[in-house]
């Protein structure tokens, strides 16, 4: 169960304080990903690397609630979320959802134009960064997670798993591109990004009415 009230060891402040900076941290990198994706993204006519970008805009947004749920907690007030993380919650799905149908026209516009990306190159680099930061991140949350028992932090966790699997669908149609030149391969990036940025929604909107995040492990039961 999540503790409802401040009131744990010393031990519990500074798992609280890692789990704050591990917060702040993913907030910081999402906002650089997120200025350097779109800007290689627009410039290169890159349609998932500029997706994946935006997703990264909006993740901030859950990042926030998450740092204040955080901080609420370990100053002493309950579990549950407030007010202020609820409508971060809605804000962040409601961002989410859009995202996706807007990269799923500019998937057909693209489509029917046939415009395709004058490189990928960027997008393939991104996406190893991404990758390597995202694996960190999760593992230092489940480790902090599991320590505090909070099913909050462990949830988030698992979210950043999520970003994980966006990191790989992005590697992976950068470089199919690059092998091939085929511009469809690019489309089908961003419509993975748009399959990802949905599902995301969803979930944003099952935590504001207090479900566990993501599709499967220790933290939540959404599919």
């Amino acid at each position: 169960m999540e503790r409802q009230a401040w009131g744990g060891t010393q031990a519990d402040d500074v798992l609280y304080k890692r789990a704050a900076l591990l917060a702040v941290l993913t907030i910081v990198y999402n906002l650089a990903e997120g200025m350097v994706s779109t800007a290689f993204g627009a410039g290169d006519d890159a349609i998932a690397l500029f997706g994946f970008g935006v997703d990264s805009f909006v993740e901030v947004l859950s990042g926030i609630g998450i740092l204040h749920m955080i901080l609420r907690v370990r100053k002493g007030g309950a579990s549950n979320r407030d007010e202020f993380e609820r409508r971060a919650l809605h804000s962040t799905g409601v961002a989410f959802y859009a995202l996706s149908a807007g990269l799923l026209a500019t998937v057909v516009l693209a489509v029917a134009t046939g415009r395709t990306p004058d490189t990928t190159i960027p997008g393939i680099v991104i996406a190893c960064v991404s990758l390597a930061t995202m694996w960190l991140l999760m593992r230092a949350k489940l480790a902090v997670g599991r320590s505090l028992n909070s099913q909050a932090i462990l949830a988030d966790a698992q979210c950043t798993r999520s970003c994980l699997y966006l990191s790989f669908v992005l590697l992976a149609s950068g470089i199919a591109y690059e092998l091939t030149g085929l511009g469809f391969i690019d489309a089908i990036g961003a419509v993975g990004v748009a399959w990802f940025a949905w599902r995301e929604g969803r979930e944003s909107f099952q935590k504001a009415k207090g479900l566990s995040c993501c599709a499967c492990g220790e933290a939540g039961t959404c599919e």
